[in-house]
Protein backbone atom coordinates (compact mmCIF):
# COMPACT_ATOMS: atom_id res chain seq x y z
CA UNK A 1 0.00 0.00 0.00
CA UNK A 2 1.49 3.16 -1.02
CA UNK A 3 2.12 6.26 1.53
CA UNK A 4 -0.81 8.74 1.42
CA UNK A 5 -0.96 11.90 3.18
CA UNK A 6 -3.62 14.52 2.30
CA UNK A 7 -4.47 17.66 4.06
CA UNK A 8 -7.15 20.21 3.78
CA UNK A 9 -4.99 21.59 0.52
CA UNK A 10 -5.85 18.54 -0.95
CA UNK A 11 -9.74 19.17 -1.05
CA UNK A 12 -11.68 21.50 -2.90
CA UNK A 13 -14.39 23.74 -1.34
CA UNK A 14 -17.01 21.79 -3.48
CA UNK A 15 -17.20 18.14 -2.43
CA UNK A 16 -19.36 17.30 -5.70
CA UNK A 17 -16.39 19.03 -7.50
CA UNK A 18 -14.15 16.86 -5.39
CA UNK A 19 -15.84 13.35 -5.91
CA UNK A 20 -16.30 14.03 -9.25
CA UNK A 21 -12.16 14.22 -9.41
CA UNK A 22 -11.88 11.18 -7.47
CA UNK A 23 -14.25 9.13 -9.83
CA UNK A 24 -12.36 10.10 -12.71
CA UNK A 25 -9.45 8.64 -10.97
CA UNK A 26 -10.92 5.52 -10.19
CA UNK A 27 -12.67 5.30 -13.69
CA UNK A 28 -8.62 5.78 -15.54
CA UNK A 29 -8.21 2.28 -14.23
CA UNK A 30 -11.01 0.78 -15.88
CA UNK A 31 -11.54 1.80 -19.06
CA UNK A 32 -13.12 -1.38 -20.69
CA UNK A 33 -15.22 -1.90 -17.76
CA UNK A 34 -16.64 1.58 -16.37
CA UNK A 35 -19.32 -0.24 -14.23
CA UNK A 36 -16.74 -1.22 -11.54
CA UNK A 37 -16.07 2.33 -10.18
CA UNK A 38 -19.99 2.25 -10.89
CA UNK A 39 -20.72 0.39 -8.48
CA UNK A 40 -22.44 1.94 -5.72
CA UNK A 41 -23.79 -0.17 -2.21
CA UNK A 42 -27.17 1.85 -1.71
CA UNK A 43 -28.11 1.70 2.11
CA UNK A 44 -32.10 1.92 3.04
CA UNK A 45 -34.51 1.93 5.82
CA UNK A 46 -38.31 0.86 6.00
CA UNK A 47 -40.59 3.37 8.09
CA UNK A 48 -40.18 1.56 10.97
CA UNK A 49 -36.25 1.62 10.57
CA UNK A 50 -35.51 -1.95 8.95
CA UNK A 51 -31.91 -1.77 7.06
CA UNK A 52 -31.36 -3.25 4.33
CA UNK A 53 -28.33 -2.92 1.70
CA UNK A 54 -27.40 -3.82 -2.24
CA UNK A 55 -25.08 -2.82 -4.74
CA UNK A 56 -26.48 -0.34 -7.57
CA UNK A 57 -24.97 1.40 -10.61
CA UNK A 58 -23.70 4.77 -10.32
CA UNK A 59 -25.62 6.84 -13.15
CA UNK A 60 -24.05 10.59 -12.93
CA UNK A 61 -23.85 13.60 -10.45
CA UNK A 62 -24.98 17.15 -10.96
CA UNK A 63 -25.02 19.99 -9.05
CA UNK A 64 -27.95 18.51 -6.25
CA UNK A 65 -26.31 14.88 -6.07
CA UNK A 66 -26.19 11.48 -6.99
CA UNK A 67 -28.34 9.85 -9.54
CA UNK A 68 -29.26 6.13 -9.39
CA UNK A 69 -32.78 3.89 -11.42
CA UNK A 70 -34.59 1.24 -9.79
CA UNK A 71 -38.21 -0.19 -9.82
CA UNK A 72 -40.28 1.97 -7.34
CA UNK A 73 -41.95 -0.94 -6.51
CA UNK A 74 -39.07 -2.60 -5.83
CA UNK A 75 -38.15 -2.82 -1.77
CA UNK A 76 -35.64 -0.32 -2.06
CA UNK A 77 -38.41 2.22 -4.19
CA UNK A 78 -40.46 1.01 -1.19
CA UNK A 79 -38.39 1.92 1.05
CA UNK A 80 -37.46 4.82 -0.11
CA UNK A 81 -41.17 6.05 -0.64
CA UNK A 82 -41.59 5.81 3.20
CA UNK A 83 -38.52 7.09 4.51
CA UNK A 84 -36.43 9.25 1.86
CA UNK A 85 -33.39 8.72 3.93
CA UNK A 86 -30.41 6.74 2.56
CA UNK A 87 -26.98 6.62 2.35
CA UNK A 88 -24.41 5.18 -0.59
CA UNK A 89 -20.58 4.17 -0.68
CA UNK A 90 -18.38 3.51 -2.94
CA UNK A 91 -14.87 1.66 -2.96
CA UNK A 92 -12.45 1.87 -4.98
CA UNK A 93 -9.45 -0.56 -4.23
CA UNK A 94 -6.67 0.16 -6.18
CA UNK A 95 -6.49 3.65 -5.23
CA UNK A 96 -7.02 2.40 -1.45
CA UNK A 97 -10.16 5.33 -1.25
CA UNK A 98 -13.71 5.09 -0.05
CA UNK A 99 -16.25 7.81 -0.22
CA UNK A 100 -19.41 7.63 1.94
CA UNK A 101 -22.57 10.28 1.34
CA UNK A 102 -25.44 10.60 3.37
CA UNK A 103 -28.81 12.50 2.17
CA UNK A 104 -32.23 12.14 1.47
CA UNK A 105 -33.38 10.43 -1.80
CA UNK A 106 -35.81 12.86 -4.03
CA UNK A 107 -37.27 11.07 -7.59
CA UNK A 108 -36.29 12.36 -10.83
CA UNK A 109 -38.91 13.98 -12.84
CA UNK A 110 -40.55 11.69 -15.57
CA UNK A 111 -39.27 13.95 -18.23
CA UNK A 112 -35.78 12.63 -16.95
CA UNK A 113 -36.58 9.13 -16.66
CA UNK A 114 -37.91 8.87 -20.18
CA UNK A 115 -34.63 10.31 -21.51
CA UNK A 116 -32.66 7.77 -19.43
CA UNK A 117 -34.62 4.94 -20.46
CA UNK A 118 -34.80 5.37 -23.97
CA UNK A 119 -30.78 5.79 -24.08
CA UNK A 120 -30.65 2.20 -22.48
CA UNK A 121 -30.05 -1.18 -25.03
CA UNK A 122 -33.55 -2.38 -26.35
CA UNK A 123 -32.90 -5.73 -24.53
CA UNK A 124 -32.09 -3.51 -21.35
CA UNK A 125 -35.58 -2.36 -21.57
CA UNK A 126 -37.15 -5.20 -22.50
CA UNK A 127 -36.04 -6.92 -19.22
CA UNK A 128 -37.10 -3.90 -17.30
CA UNK A 129 -40.94 -4.60 -18.63
CA UNK A 130 -40.51 -8.31 -17.85
CA UNK A 131 -41.11 -8.39 -14.86
CA UNK A 132 -41.56 -7.12 -12.05
CA UNK A 133 -38.17 -6.99 -9.59
CA UNK A 134 -37.68 -8.48 -6.33
CA UNK A 135 -41.25 -10.59 -7.23
CA UNK A 136 -40.73 -14.32 -5.93
CA UNK A 137 -40.81 -16.45 -8.99
CA UNK A 138 -40.93 -20.42 -9.73
CA UNK A 139 -37.63 -22.17 -9.44
CA UNK A 140 -37.55 -23.18 -12.53
CA UNK A 141 -38.75 -19.86 -14.64
CA UNK A 142 -36.70 -19.30 -18.08
CA UNK A 143 -36.26 -15.26 -17.66
CA UNK A 144 -34.28 -15.24 -20.80
CA UNK A 145 -37.47 -17.11 -22.47
CA UNK A 146 -39.91 -14.29 -21.14
CA UNK A 147 -37.84 -11.52 -22.59
CA UNK A 148 -37.22 -13.00 -25.76
CA UNK A 149 -41.06 -14.14 -25.87
CA UNK A 150 -41.56 -9.96 -25.77
CA UNK A 151 -38.74 -9.27 -27.56
CA UNK A 152 -40.69 -11.09 -30.80
CA UNK A 153 -44.28 -9.78 -30.08
CA UNK A 154 -42.36 -5.84 -29.79
CA UNK A 155 -40.59 -6.30 -32.98
CA UNK A 156 -39.91 -2.79 -34.38
CA UNK A 157 -41.90 -1.19 -32.05
CA UNK A 158 -41.27 0.94 -29.24
CA UNK A 159 -40.71 0.32 -25.48
CA UNK A 160 -41.94 3.00 -23.35
CA UNK A 161 -40.73 3.03 -20.22
CA UNK A 162 -42.94 1.58 -17.37
CA UNK A 163 -43.92 4.40 -15.16
CA UNK A 164 -43.19 1.69 -12.43
CA UNK A 165 -39.88 2.49 -13.20
CA UNK A 166 -37.58 5.67 -12.88
CA UNK A 167 -34.64 7.70 -11.33
CA UNK A 168 -33.73 9.02 -7.56
CA UNK A 169 -31.09 11.64 -6.73
CA UNK A 170 -29.50 11.31 -3.25
CA UNK A 171 -29.12 14.82 -2.24
CA UNK A 172 -26.49 14.84 0.37
CA UNK A 173 -26.26 16.27 3.90
CA UNK A 174 -22.69 14.98 4.57
CA UNK A 175 -19.76 13.54 1.99
CA UNK A 176 -17.14 11.52 3.38
CA UNK A 177 -13.83 10.93 1.65
CA UNK A 178 -11.34 7.88 3.50
CA UNK A 179 -7.66 7.27 2.01
CA UNK A 180 -6.03 4.47 3.64
CA UNK A 181 -2.65 4.75 4.90
CA UNK A 182 0.00 2.55 6.39
CA UNK A 183 -0.79 1.23 10.49
CA UNK A 184 -4.34 2.07 9.81
CA UNK A 185 -2.85 5.79 9.96
CA UNK A 186 -5.89 6.62 7.35
CA UNK A 187 -6.94 10.08 6.32
CA UNK A 188 -10.51 11.07 6.24
CA UNK A 189 -12.36 14.11 5.30
CA UNK A 190 -16.10 14.97 6.35
CA UNK A 191 -17.69 17.73 4.17
CA UNK A 192 -21.11 18.80 6.29
CA UNK A 193 -23.83 20.96 4.17
CA UNK A 194 -24.89 24.32 6.40
CA UNK A 195 -27.71 26.05 4.21
CA UNK A 196 -26.09 26.21 0.84
CA UNK A 197 -22.37 26.20 1.93
CA UNK A 198 -20.52 23.09 3.06
CA UNK A 199 -17.88 23.13 6.26
CA UNK A 200 -14.66 20.71 5.80
CA UNK A 201 -13.70 19.01 8.74
CA UNK A 202 -11.18 16.27 9.53
CA UNK A 203 -11.78 12.86 11.35
CA UNK A 204 -9.21 10.69 13.29
CA UNK A 205 -8.85 7.17 11.59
Amino acid sequence: MRICRLDSSDFLSDPIAQFSRWYREACSFHDKDPETPAAMALATATKSGLVSVRYVLFKGIDNNGFVFYTEYTSPKGRDLDTNPNAAIAFYWQELHRQVRISGKVEKLSAAQSDAYFAHRPRLSRIATTAYKQSRRIPLDSDLELICATIARSTRRKPIPRPLIWGGFRLVPHTIEFWQAGRYRIHDRFIYSRSGKKWKLSRLTP
